[in-house]
């Protein structure tokens, strides 16, 4: 899950006064020669470039591992790169926890991310793709067009991020985490919710709910990204902004693709 990486205090925004439309820096200013104190600012632009860098290095890396697992055999079951996945697992986390409370190491810890993320999706992406025929691509041109819908209607207004909207999403998106956590735990003594992989009619809607939070979770990644770059906060902060769209849309493709095996399965 992405969007607790852009809040206010993380983004550099915490202290700024409404409508000063400037990022106040981080030492006093004296009199004399002006000279710049970083060495550019955040703009939308370049947390675009960024953001489409690090879709190119997960979709390398998930191709790469695509190719590695071999077709299983004729009612076979496919030898799943168990050790990849673990190990693409914690270099991702990682390398996200890095990137949320060193925002200055983004521009290093967002190209791990994505390459790491890449082999874990590549792994899951060709186990789906084994058991459906074709969800992966329809579970990528979903994805995508979700994306597209989210931008469009977030740049026409259509959606307004308030702060009261941030606190209801950022909430929910916690209370989904700790649920995931505790049916993780219950999971280990075999009494794990149905409905959370189940094709039943609860486990639709379950799934729809956070692929829609998901989503939705989108606007609030544009809004900050937005604000950082009307504050101009430093130019580090592309990578930091870059780092949370690209988690929102890796959540949001793994939920479409949950999502799309239980109506296969329904």
């Amino acid at each position: 899950m992405s969007n607790p990486l852009l809040t206010d205090k993380a983004m550099g925004t915490g202290n700024l006064e409404r409508g000063s439309g400037s990022w106040a820096p981080p030492v006093p200013v004296t009199d004399g020669p002006v000279s710049r104190w970083d060495s550019g600012i955040m703009t939308v632009s370049g947390t675009a470039n960024a953001t489409i860098m690090l879709l190119v290095l997960i979709l390398a890396t998930a191709t790469v591992t695509w190719f590695s697992i071999d077709a299983p055999a004729e009612g076979g079951t496919i030898v799943f790169p168990t050790a990849w996945v673990i190990g693409g697992v914690v270099v991702a986390l990682v390398a996200a926890l890095v990137g949320t409370f060193s925002p200055r190491r983004a521009r290093i810890a967002a190209p791990v991310y994505a390459l790491a993320e890449g082999v874990v999706l590549g792994a899951i992406s060709r186990a789906y793709s084994v058991a459906y025929e074709g969800i992966v691509l329809q579970a990528v041109g979903a994805t995508l067009g979700v994306f597209l819908v989210m931008l469009m209607l977030y740049r026409s207004r259509v959606i307004r991020v308030t702060d009261k909207t941030r606190r209801i999403v950022v909430g929910m998106m916690m209370g989904l985490l700790v649920f995931y956590g505790v049916s993780f735990l219950m999971g280990i003594f075999g009494a794990m919710p149905s409905f959370i992989t189940g094709a039943t009619p609860m486990g639709i809607l379950f799934s729809v709910f956070v692929a829609g939070l998901a989503a939705f979770s989108l606007a609030l990644d544009f809004d900050m990204i937005e604000q950082g770059a009307a504050n101009k906060l430093p130019a580090h902060m592309e990578w930091y902004g870059a780092l949370a769209v690209t988690i929102t849309l890796v959540w949001l493709y793994l939920e479409i693709l949950r999502l799309l095996a239980k109506l296969r399965e329904h």
